[in-house]
């Protein structure tokens, strides 16, 4: 099924888990935001958090700088 990421379409398999997308991205252990369809997604959500076709996602994670 297809859903959008960050404003690109990416194809994730039936089933797929909030969690499951952060661990194809390579985010899991990382401080991130990630909102579905205009909406925060708790962390202590994102393993029982079913992602369906056609959401939009944005994973927003914070990188140290100066």
């Amino acid at each position: 099924m297809d859903v959008i990421v960050n404003g690109q379409t990416r194809t994730v398999e039936a089933g797929e888990t909030v969690i499951g997308l952060l661990r194809a991205y390579g985010l899991e252990h990382k401080m991130v935001v990630v909102e579905i369809d205009g909406a925060i997604v708790p962390k202590e959500t994102w393993t029982a958090a079913g992602l369906a076709p056609g959401m939009k996602i944005e994973l927003v994670h914070f990188v140290g700088g100066g």
